[in-house]
């Protein structure tokens, strides 16, 4: 049973008596250690398996706990969540406690949240309803009743999505309206228990003679109430053993805290401590950033962070790259990504991960442009969004019939009229102060309006219409193959996953810290949510952002302050260069530790007059949009109905193949060979294998045959 396990897991598998606290970084082996421990006791005949409950916060985490232990011999052992454990004894004991039947367990509280508000005459959108019903959430695991709350919220310092005296009277309606339904919430659920366990010692004893070992995985996310809970069950013992790193503390905005792991040894002063910093998940490259990132953390959760020491053989080294706007870097990273599936690297491998969902869209376009499958984990896809949805429909009825819509009367160009629609949906010229789904509805709305204003950049002239039926195009476009395909997540939905290759995104101040992340508390859960992150990855990892939001932007950004000391200078000489070091890309092979120096990319100037380009459009077709165009006409039309051809027999928009401007560029240029079409903006390695023959046969005055669509 103890064979295979590295010194310190040893340590924690025969450590069977009194209380135990494991302080594992991550990737270290912890749930090898504490099931290899459960099992080690079973089979030593200390522990009894039916007389031990394993306790985690999410049902992924228990069912692997349990299967490990079916195959080391300890099936009978309970693996559950607290709600899971909860729920069970609460059914259980209710008749005896309570008499009758245990209430309805009600799945989904938001409609009831807002039937409350109603009552209470408070008209909440969709956002404000799902940001109230968190708030009633964090209320109830923090013990705080509803009178109480207004004061507690600003205690712990809560961005409210209303006046927190008018929440406060939502939650005591709602809690009003259960009681009157007979319902209970799953927070009720560990309410109840502890209640039952406090004033029932005859039940409370019969819970400690069936548990008398108790193992607590993740507990740096305990909550007040899962504590209290935990205590109860407990009683005067000391028999329990929790793991947990206070550094992957990422989850306080729901009432998770660090303290009791920090404090469990002033608890427990006989407590035996064990630390695995032994890392066998990354490379000793992707370690020493995790480390150093670390090093300059504050706080509390720092002082007891822990270095890790890589078990792996080395790897390629970080790639940190700059980029000039974030089309630019979300192309970027799926042509790394493209590069690494080329090598034997799975999609499934592969995880582009950022702080917030709305910054999905770009990466799902960009991954669709060059034909990598890719799944959304912990977010709906862009146009399958509420708040996208309903901007479209609103954007399709001023469409049809803006002529009689005084909203329009006084706006002209195209990005002027969206932002007038999506004004009324919740749009606003600055971002919210606040965070949750308000900030998340705004970042979506601001996306389309980003989307506007480079559509009409690109297409001078366009209609709210041809707008509309872009989006739609888009819509389709970005339903990703029912495959395997590269994960794209948030930084909290990848919490407990871990992949080949990591993409961390966007890491510029205001989206990482996020600009509501004042306070040096709020600062440094910001930094673990990076350390998260960066502790994902394998062997491959690259971080990236961009110095403004759009082509030819103003370059005010600046790259996160975590960055700070990581990305400056060089390691030793580079070694072989991995397929993520994209070799000859603009912007790409990084700066810092990434092995190699970024190409610099001068001002783009018109070839007619020589004035230097900011529009996208512009820039790709190498001229001003009003200087002369010598473009072959024919050509282009010839150009134009091949695509339409492609498009149909790929069932693709026809953007997808070439963009108008890039076809326009082509009949300007009319390349003559490979190396001259390559050069043109628009035309990837990927686009030119698949058209190239086509396009160049074309440009040569032969028919465009699509014979090499059955190869591509």
């Amino acid at each position: 049973m103890l064979d295979g396990l590295d010194p310190e897991q040893r340590e924690v598998a025969t450590a069977l008596h009194g209380p135990v606290c494991v302080l594992a970084g991550a990737g270290t082996g912890k749930t090898r250690a504490i099931t290899h421990r459960i099992a080690y006791g079973v089979r030593a005949g200390i522990l009894q398996p039916a007389t031990v409950l394993a306790v985690t916060f999410t049902n992924r985490a228990a069912g692997e706990m349990r299967g490990r232990l079916r195959q080391l011999g300890a099936g009978g052992v309970q693996a559950r969540t607290f709600h899971s454990a909860a729920l069970r004894q609460l059914q259980y004991f209710w008749p005896k406690a309570i008499g009758g039947e245990i209430p309805r367990l009600l799945e989904r509280k938001v409609q009831l949240v807002g039937e409350a508000a109603a009552r209470c005459r408070v008209r909440l959108d969709r956002n404000e309803l799902r940001d109230t019903t968190g708030e009633i959430e964090w209320a109830k695991v923090t013990q705080t009743v509803p009178a109480d709350y207004p004061a507690a919220a600003v205690r712990a310092g809560r961005d409210a999505p209303r006046d927190r005296a008018e929440i406060g009277q939502i939650y005591a309606m709602y809690e009003q309206l259960k009681r009157d339904r007979g319902v209970i919430d799953f927070e009720d659920v560990l309410l109840l228990t502890v209640a039952v366990l406090q004033d029932r010692h005859d039940i409370a004893d019969q819970v400690r003679r069936q548990y008398q070992h108790f193992v607590v995985d993740e507990y740096q996310d305990v909550s007040p109430l899962q504590q209290r809970l935990l205590e109860l069950w407990l009683g005067d013992r000391n028999s329990i053993c929790v793991v947990g790193d206070a550094s992957q503390t990422i989850y306080s905005f729901t009432g998770a805290t660090p303290d009791h792991l920090l404090d469990f040894r002033t608890r427990h002063p006989g407590a035996t401590v064990v630390k695995l910093v032994r890392d066998y998940r990354s490379t000793p490259q992707v370690v020493h950033l995790a480390n150093g990132l670390l090093a300059q953390a504050r706080g509390r959760a720092a002082d007891h962070r822990l270095a890790l020491v890589s078990q792996r053989d080395p790897g390629p080294e970080p790639v940190f790259t700059e980029y000039g706007d974030e089309p630019s870097e979300a192309e970027g990273a799926a042509r790394r990504i493209r590069d690494l599936i080329a090598a034997g690297v799975p999609a499934g491998e592969i995880a582009v991960l950022y702080r917030i969902n709305a910054q999905s869209e770009v990466y799902e376009q960009a991954l669709a442009d060059v034909g990598v499958p890719y799944q959304l984990r912990g977010a709906e896809r862009f146009f399958e969004r509420q708040e996208v949805r309903e901007a479209g429909a609103a954007l399709r009825g001023a469409a049809r019939f803006g002529g009689n819509d005084a909203l329009l009367d006084d706006v002209v160009d195209l990005p002027s009229q969206v932002r007038a629609v999506l004004s009324t949906k919740g749009w606003t010229p600055e971002p919210p102060a606040g965070s949750g789904s308000v900030r998340d509805r705004w970042e979506s709305l601001a996306a389309l309006v980003r989307l506007a204003e480079d559509f009409a950049a690109a297409r001078p002239g366009a209609t709210l219409g041809d707008l509309v039926a872009e989006l739609d195009e888009r819509a389709a476009a970005q339903h990703a193959p029912a495959v395997q395909g590269v994960t794209l997540a948030s930084l909290h939905a990848a919490k407990g996953l871990e992949w080949d290759a990591v993409f961390l995104v966007g890491l510029t101040e205001g989206m990482l810290p996020i600009t509501y992340a004042r306070t040096e508390e709020q600062i440094e859960e910001e930094r673990r949510l990076l350390y998260v992150g960066v502790t994902r990855a394998r062997l491959h990892l690259a971080l990236s952002w961009a110095l403004s939001r759009s082509p030819g932007g103003r370059a005010s950004r600046r790259p996160s302050r975590f960055l700070h000391g990581l990305r400056t200078g060089s390691a030793a000489a580079p070694g072989p260069r991995s397929p993520l070091d994209a070799a000859g890309e603009p912007g790409g092979a990084g700066r810092g530790t990434g092995g190699g120096r970024r190409r610099a990319r001068g001002p783009v100037r018109c070839r007619v007059c020589g004035t230097t380009l900011t529009e996208a459009g512009a820039m790709k077709l190498t001229r001003c949009e009003d200087c002369p165009s010598d473009m072959d006409e024919g050509l282009y039309n010839r150009l134009h109905d091949w695509r339409a051809g492609q498009a149909r027999q790929l069932a693709q928009p026809a953007y997808c193949v070439f963009t108008d401007k890039t076809l326009m560029a082509i009949a300007e240029a009319v390349p003559s060979d490979a190396g001259e079409l390559a050069r043109i903006a628009g035309v990837g390695v990927r686009k030119l294998d698949r058209f190239g023959a086509d396009v160049l046969a074309i440009c040569a005055g032969q028919n465009g045959g699509s014979d090499h669509l059955a190869d591509a």
